[in-house]
This record gives structure tokens, sequence and C-alpha cells, in this order.
């Protein structure tokens, strides 16, 4: 009886073992949360003092602390660690809130950040600074980019406002937003099969729930944005109608400064909510089309067409008129302007990229240190890149899988938000009928380029 007590025993902790196993492999989500979040509270509990000693995270006490500790409480005086206000956990990780003592700055606690990941036993530590004085140590338990799931909510310390649209998981558990009140013109680059058309059909998806303007520029013909048409307030799908509507957009800008002129306020967004434009958020797909050209005729056309786009990207942000510009590479060699245009393009997105010349015209004048990073993203992992903007900062970023039927799909059904403006109707382009949900195109695994 005993014996068979014994296989029972044992044959409960293998099958216990083989499902933690399991779950780690194929539901990290549910380990992390039954063994891997209490494994590293303990941890960081139990060790907290002594690896913030040996990372230098600690610093000496005030005079009168050191006199209170010595005379007072009769203890020896001890090195002080930043004091942990706050900890909490979510599906991903854990975050643990710190109050810096004098002398301590949060660069040297994120120059420690490796040495706390083999520390604690987590996949990464990021650190962000919450306000002065407080940084906020976001522990991941796991690869959260492996298998991208959106958070439900936006991170804390972004705002709510009317053109902040999520677009894709950051390596800390976070969401990446556009917002294109603060950051209103980007460029996304990457090689064939990085994710870059991924990335945009995310984008295109949750800017079509909004009360938004979409410009498609698609000079291949239209093969990327066609399908878009019920959203798309213009479209043009030669370089030809890309001159004209990127003239007529150049009107509509003037006509908005006009408006705010009258009015006497700075932006848009001091306009009565009943006289406010409709935001305008042009989308540039293979912006190398606009720039290359096949015989010496098409030169006047080109520089037209570049000058307009430097002038969108330098004025018309007060007028809510946003450019996102996509290509495989953009650089001086494009030809005359390229630079001017990306000057002004502050939020950067990378993918895969084929040479690490691409990831310094994307990443260099704005956060050298992420070249490095671009450079090294594998090529089983589309849809992953590094995303920066003007303020130095940056991240590796992940967009979940959509098909292209998937974002079609989510354009027929917000067809009716669409608004119609006069100066753009010569480029409203033909809607065709919704697709069958039944059709392949809707079926169709995910293109990555």
């Amino acid at each position: 009886m005993s014996d068979l007590s014994t296989v029972i025993e044992v044959a409960g902790a293998l099958s216990a073992a083989g499902g933690l196993g399991y779950a780690k492999a194929r539901s990290p989500r549910v380990f992390w949360s039954l063994v891997g979040a209490p494994v590293a509270r303990v941890r960081f509990s139990v060790t907290y003092r002594a690896t913030m000693d040996v990372c230098g995270l600690t610093v000496q006490p005030s005079r009168l602390r050191a006199f209170m500790v010595r005379n007072v409480a009769r203890q020896e005086v001890q090195p002080v660690p930043p004091q942990v206000r706050r900890v909490r956990y979510s599906s991903t990780g854990m975050r643990a809130t710190l109050r810096l003592p004098a002398g301590l700055e949060p660069a040297d606690v994120a120059a420690a950040s490796e040495r706390l990941r083999h520390a604690w036993g987590v996949h990464s530590v990021h650190v962000v600074e919450v306000k002065p004085g407080f940084v906020e140590l976001r522990m991941t338990g796991y690869d959260v980019l492996r298998r991208v799931k959106m958070p439900r909510r936006l991170p804390r310390n972004t705002t709510a406002g009317p053109l902040v649209v999520p677009v894709a998981l950051r390596e800390d558990g976070t969401a990446f937003v556009r917002d294109y009140q603060k950051v209103p013109h980007a460029l996304t680059v990457g090689a064939n099969q990085s994710g870059k058309s991924m990335y945009q059909r995310n984008l295109i998806s949750q800017l079509a729930k909004l009360p938004v303007g979409l410009i498609g520029i698609d000079c291949k013909r239209g093969v990327e944005q066609r399908g878009y048409a019920p959203r798309l307030s213009a479209l043009a799908i030669t370089p030809d109608e890309a001159d004209g509507l990127l003239e007529a957009l150049i009107g509509e800008m003037e006509e908005r400064f006009d408006l705010l002129s009258s009015h006497g306020v700075p932006d848009m967004w001091g306009l009565p909510a009943k006289l406010r434009p409709v935001p305008l958020v042009v989308l540039v797909d293979e912006v190398a089309e606009l720039f290359l050209v096949a015989a010496k005729k098409d030169e006047e056309r080109r520089d037209r067409m570049v000058m307009r786009m430097i002038r969108l990207a330098q004025m018309a942000r007060a007028v809510g008129i946003f450019l996102e510009v996509c290509g495989q590479r953009f650089g001086s060699d494009l030809g005359k302007g390229a630079t001017a245009l990306r000057a002004q393009l502050t939020g950067r997105v990378v993918h895969r990229v084929n040479d690490k010349q691409t990831a310094e015209m994307a990443l260099g004048d704005i956060a050298p240190e992420a070249v490095f990073a671009a450079t090294t993203i594998p090529p089983d992992r589309p849809g992953v890149a590094v995303a920066g903007d003007s303020s130095g900062g940056w991240s590796r970023i992940r967009t979940p899988a959509m098909t292209p039927g998937q974002a079609v799909a989510v354009c027929h059904e917000f067809a009716h938000v669409t608004p119609h403006l006069a100066a753009l109707a010569p480029f409203r382009p033909a809607v065709s009928a919704a697709p069958d949900p039944g059709s392949p195109l809707l079926k169709s695994r995910p293109a990555t380029g």
C-alpha cells in the first residue's frame, strides 16, 4: 500500500512539474502569475538591500540620520539604498517605485539594470523616471515580445486624447502609442518582410475608429492602400496623382491658417469645437517612389512634391495635418530635400534593416545608442522594431499580427466616419463592396513587408 502511495505521489509531482513546464513554454502569463511572480517577489524582498549595495546604489546617510542611528537607535550606521514605496504586479511582470536618496540619480539605477535583472531572476528591468526623486523599476517576467498581447490600458504617463492610438507593445509590457499632438510626424523604415506593413495596418486600423481624415499616397498603384478606400478621404496611386493631392493639401493648410488668423489662435485646438477642422493623417507608403524619377522631364514634378511635403512637415502640425512616412530606406541618397524632410519627422520606427547605414539615417540624429539595437533585430521576428523620438528615448516594440483582410474589414466597418473634404473631393477613391467574411482575403496570412 505504501509503495502505491509513493507511486501516486511521484506521479502527481511529475504531472505538476510537467504542467508547469508546459505553462512556462506555451502560456508564460499563466506561469508567471502562478510561480514566477511569487518567487520574484520573495527574492526581491529578501535580497533588496544586499543587491542595491553590491550594485553601488547605496549612499552614505546624512549627518543627522547617522547621528540618530548611532546615538538614539544604538545601531551601526549603514549605507542607505533607495526606499521602496510601492510594489505592484501585472500579468507580464512586477513594478517597484523607488524614492532615490540624495546622491543618486535615475541614470545610476538605469546603468545597473542588467545586474538587477540577473540578481532577481527576471527577463528584463527597465528604469523610468516617474517624477524628480522617484523612479519605477519595470520588471518583465518573460519575453513579452515573443507573443504580442496588447494591454487594455494605456501607459500611466500617456494622456488619453483625441489623437492617441496604441499601435504596438513595448518590451516593458506597456503599449507604444502614437500621440499626434506630441509627435506630429513620423518616419517608419524597414526591409522587405521586416513587419513595417503590419505596423501600418495596426496604425490605420486604430486611426479608422477616430473622427479623423485619412489621406493615402501609395505610388505602387495602390497595392497596399486601395483596400482601405472606404475609410480614406483621398488616395493617390501614381506620382502625378500624388503631385495633385499634395498641392490640394497645401491649399487646405493655407485655408486653415486663414481660419486661425481670423480667430487669433496659434493652433486648431484653440478654436471652438464647432469651428475646429477635422484632423488629417497623411499616410505615405514607400516614400522613395516620390523621389525617384525615370526621366529628366520628371525632375520638376519630383522637386514640387518634395517641397510640398517639407512645407507640410514644417507648418501643418498647427492646423491638424500630420505625416506618416514609410519606406525601406530614407536618406540623402534619395535626392534633394530628403534630409530636410527627415529632420521634421521626429517620430522614428525602425524595423529590421539590411545595412547599418539605414539605421543610422533613421536613428543616428535622435538616438545614436539605438542604432545597434536596430541592426540586431533577428529576421525570424517580423514586427519587432526600435522606436525613438526627438527626446532621445527609445525602446523595442512589436506590433500584433494583423492580416491585410482584417485591416480592410475595419476600414469598411468604420466607413461612416470618413469625413468629406471639398478640397480633396477629386481624389476621393471609389469604394467597393464590403468583403465577404468568408473570403480568402480575410483568411490570408499576414504579410510582413
